[in-house]
C-alpha cells in the first residue's frame, strides 16, 4: 500500500533505510550527506530501528567499519559525498574485492579544489572501476526505490558486490518532493533477513579475509569479481520487475524516453534526466523527433543494450557532468562511443560537459543541444567534438 510523503531526497534515503533497519551502520558527516545521517540517527535515537549507529572518525573510518560489519555477516550501510568518498578511497576497493554486499547512498558533490559544496559527479565517476554497482537516480522517489533495490541485488548470491546508490547533492538531497513509499511491513517482508554465506565468525566454516594475495592468486581472485558484475544485469533487471510488481514502478537497466523514432537523442544520468524530458516532451509536441536515453546503471555498463537503443539515432549528445583531464571526452561519452565502435553504428557522437560544481543546465541549454546535434547530423561529426555548456564566453 503506497504512502505519499513529502521528502528530500535525503530524507527519502534516511526513510529507506529505516524500513530496510540494517544491522549496523557507520556514519560520518559531510555536506550534502549530512542530512541523511542526521536523520537515520534521530530515528536510532527515538528506538524507529534496531541498527547499531557507529559513528566515527572519518570516511575512511566509515567504510572501514561497514567492512568489518559485513565481513561478520552483519546488513552494512554508510553514506558519504565528494571528498568523503576520496577518503574512502582504499576501502571502497577493498569491500568490493572481499565481495561484501554493502549499500551505500552517494550524494553527488565535487571534487576540491578549489572547494565546492555542489553538484557535479566526479566523485563517482572516479569510482566506476572500483568493482561496485552504480545506481544513478533522477529524483527522491528512485532515490527510496533504488535504496531498497540495491539491499537485494547486493545480497543475490549470484552478484555479492557493493551498490553505491548515487544522487545529485542539493538538487536532489535539499529539494522536496512528492514521492509514494511503502508500508513497513511490505518493506521489511520484501528485502527479507540477511543469512550471509561468508563470515568471518562462523567458526565451523573458517574463513579468511584479506590475506597477503600475491601473483600466485591475485589474478584468479580479480577475474572471479568479473564474474559477480556480469550476472549483475539480470538480477538488476529481475528485482526491479519485483518491484514493480510491489510498488506499481518497475526498473531496467536504462530508460528509453521516445527513443522509438526518435533521430536527435542526448544521453544523460541523474536529475538532468528530469529538465530533459521536459525538453523532450517540448520539442516533440513542436513535431522534432527527439529522445533521452537515460542511464540508471552505469555499472554494469550494459553495452548491447545501449547500442541497440542509439542505432537509428542521426546524432547523439552525451551529457557527462564530470571531466576526464586529458582524454578524448568525458566518462560517459568515452564509455558510449566504446560501445559503438566495432557495431555497425555510425551516428555522429557530440559530448557535452556541463554542470560542474552545480551550475545549472536549463532548458534552454538542452535545447541548444538538440539545435547543435541537428547541424551535426546534417555536417557530420566536428573535429573537436566536446562541447562546454553554460561556460562563460572566453572561458
Amino acid at each position: 500500500m503506497a504512502r505519499r510523503l513529502t521528502l528530500t531526497g535525503n530524507d527519502a534515503g534516511a526513510e529507506a533505510m529505516r524500513q530496510i533497519d540494517p544491522d549496523v551502520v557507520a556514519t560520518f558527516p559531510i555536506t550534502p550527506q549530512t542530512e541523511l545521517m542526521h536523520k537515520f540517527a534521530e530515528f536510532a535515537a527515538d528506538g524507529d530501528v534496531k541498527a547499531e549507529l557507529v559513528l566515527v572518525e572519518s570516511e575512511h573510518s566509515a567504510m572501514s567499519a561497514t567492512v568489518g560489519a559485513a565481513a561478520a555477516g552483519a546488513r552494512a550501510m554508510t553514506a558519504t559525498s565528494a571528498n568523503g568518498l576520496a577518503l574512502m578511497w582504499e576501502i571502497v576497493y577493498i569491500a568490493a574485492s572481499y565481495r561484501l554486499p554493502i549499500v551505500m547512498p552517494v550524494i553527488n558533490r565535487a571534487l576540491s579544489g578549489p572547494i565546492n559544496i555542489h553538484c557535479d559527479h566526479s566523485d563517482t565517476m572516479g569510482c566506476r572501476d572500483s568493482g561496485w554497482i552504480q545506481l544513478y537516480s533522477e529524483n527522491a522517489q528512485e532515490v527510496y526505490d533504488n535504496i531498497l533495490q540495491a539491499v537485494r541485488i547486493a545480497e543475490h548470491p549470484d552478484v555479492l558486490l557493493p551498490v553505491m546508490v548515487t544522487f545529485d547533492g542539493f538538487i536532489i538531497s535539499h529539494t522536496a518532493e512528492v514521492l509514494e513509499g511503502l508500508e513497513d511491513a511490505e518493506v521489511r517482508k520484501w528485502v527479507g533477513t540477511y543469512e550471509s554465506k561468508y563470515s568471518i565468525l562462523n567458526t565451523d566454516n573458517p574463513m579468511t579475509f584479506g590475506p597477503l594475495d600475491l601473483q600466485d592468486y591475485y589474478f584468479e581472485h580479480k577475474r572471479q569479481q568479473v564474474e559477480g558484475m556480469r550476472a549483475a544485469p539480470e538480477v538488476i533487471r529481475q528485482i526491479g520487475r519485483e518491484y514493480g510488481e510491489l510498488s506499481g514502478r518497475s526498473y531496467d537497466l536504462l530508460e528509453k524516453y521516445e527513443l522509438d523514432d526518435a533521430e536527435l537523442v542526448v544521453v544523460a544520468l541523474g536529475s538532468t534526466c528530469g529538465t530533459a524530458k521536459s525538453v523532450v516532451d517540448d520539442m516533440r509536441a513542436e513535431g522534432t523527433k527527439v529522445g533521452l536515453l537515460k542511464i540508471r546503471s552505469l555499472r554494469p555498463f550494459v553495452e548491447e543494450d545501449i547500442v541497440a537503443s542509439l542505432k537509428n539515432a542521426r546524432a547523439v549528445g552525451v551529457l557527462d557532468r564530470s571531466i576526464s583531464f586529458g582524454a578524448p571526452g568525458g566518462p560517459v561519452h568515452k564509455e558510449i562511443k566504446a560501445a559503438l565502435y566495432g557495431s555497425g553504428v555510425e551516428t555522429a557522437i557530440v559530448d557535452y560537459i556541463y554542470g560542474l560544481g552545480g551550475r545549472d543546465m536549463s532548458t534552454e541549454h538542452i535545447r541548444s543541444v538538440f539545435g547543435e546535434l541537428e547541424r551535426v547530423a546534417s555536417e557530420g561529426t566536428p573535429d573537436d567534438n566536446i562541447r562546454f555548456v553554460g561556460l562563460r564566453e572566453g572561458k
